[in-house]
């Protein structure tokens, strides 16, 4: 009986550290994709500024 208890702990604890790891990789998408538009409106805004440049 005790056995089963101790793998359901180890079982829940790594459960516990796929969730935070899924955590971590959707942070880091996130991350990839607001600094893929960030830089895509600042070359945008750059480009629309120089003078004699038509859109």
């Amino acid at each position: 009986m005790l056995a089963s208890l101790w793998f359901l702990a180890d079982a829940a604890e790594e459960g516990r550290k796929v969730v935070l790891s899924m955590l971590v990789v959707g942070l880091i998408f996130v991350a990839v994709i607001a600094l893929g538009e960030l830089t895509h409106y600042v070359a945008a805004k750059r480009r629309a500024s120089k003078p004699g440049r038509i859109l």
